[in-house]
């Protein structure tokens, strides 16, 4: 097949060992990100399949309309950037496998680095240390206090596991069935939410984004938090109102942010408000980026498309276009 990969900004992927699976195949890599429908069209007027890295491009109808040889696409995790009705009706195959047997270590462990960054404020030192001057202020350690886990899926839990390990108290506050999931695990359940915004030194969020949570965070929620207080957000920029994040950090609660997602991404516009807050660390949705996390991902990635060509595609999320595929 004739293979577009789209927004490999580093040139990463024709470096993985899984890469190999697409021997055979006609592939072009974009290292840029490009959103402009016109430009799209032209650029993959030629493509059968496309590869995509998570939510980076939007494929929505006005673009699938003007790629008449585009018979699959072919990703991994949630589509909310996918028109799949549209390419339903335009008879092309979405696979996405959502059914993940680990969680992403790499997200947990970056979830991890921002909260330690914030807490002992170690891009402050660094600038300190550069400018010529030592020690510019004074940190705070995590041993004794309470982290937070509104979500408790797998990385929540992973997070959680690693609050443990730091000797720190583990609150969680999510739906019934992860707060069963989460009792079992030995962990506390927060006696409300209110209770849990209130009580939380930090609060990472672990939920996936749905339009049952979008803005599930709210500013009323955060302005209950501490002065002192530390948000982490490595999940999805909607979960907090718009706008909240910001108006709260200048308002002092919480006193911090770290933060790894944006509403628009990729962020290029050096005047955004939390780039320009004090109490904010932020981080360019560096959460899956790892070579590890590559590997495992595009491997399947790459399988759903040589699944395809041999008959038998999997991970179909529009199975009623198969009925409908392109020759």
């Amino acid at each position: 097949m004739k293979i577009s990969i789209l927004d490999d900004y580093h040139d990463t992927l024709r470096t993985l060992d899984a890469f190999k699976k697409l021997a055979g195949h006609a592939v072009t890599v974009w290292n840029d990100h490009m959103q402009d429908t016109d430009a799209l069209a032209q650029r993959l007027k030629d493509a059968e399949a496309l590869v995509l890295i998570r939510e980076r491009t939007k494929i929505r109808a006005p673009l699938l309309e003007r790629l008449p040889k585009l018979r699959l696409i072919s990703q991994r995790s949630i589509f909310p950037h996918i028109d799949v009705d549209a390419c339903t009706r335009l008879g092309v195959i979405l696979c996405s496998n959502q059914h993940f047997t680990m969680p992403s270590y790499a997200t947990a462990e970056l979830t991890w680095g921002l909260i330690i960054a914030s807490l002992r404020d170690i891009p402050r030192q660094m600038d300190s240390l550069r400018a010529g001057k030592w020690q510019a202020g004074v940190g705070n350690t995590l041993r004794g206090k309470t982290l937070g886990i509104l979500g408790y899926g797998k990385i929540g839990a992973v997070v959680a596991g690693y609050g443990k390990a730091f000797g720190m108290k583990v609150l969680v506050w999510a739906r019934e069935a992860s707060q069963t999931r989460a009792r079992a695990d030995g962990y506390a359940v927060a006696a409300s939410r209110e209770a849990f915004f209130e009580d939380c030194d930090v609060i990472s969020l672990h939920l996936r984004l749905i339009d049952a949570t979008r803005g599930i965070v709210t500013a009323a929620d955060l302005a209950r938090m501490k002065p002192t207080a530390l948000i982490v957000n490595t999940s999805r920029a909607p979960l907090i109102e718009p706008g909240a994040l910001v108006n709260a950090l200048r308002a002092g609660r919480p006193g911090k942010a770290a933060v790894d997602v944006y509403e628009e991404e990729p962020l290029r516009d050096t005047r955004h408000p939390l780039l320009n807050i004090a109490n904010a660390i932020c981080t360019p949705h560096l959460g899956y980026v790892t070579r590890e996390d590559h590997e495992i991902a595009f491997a399947e990635i790459f399988d759903q498309i040589n699944a395809y060509v041999a008959g038998k595609p999997m991970n179909v999320v529009n199975p009623a276009a198969l009925a409908r595929g392109r020759t």
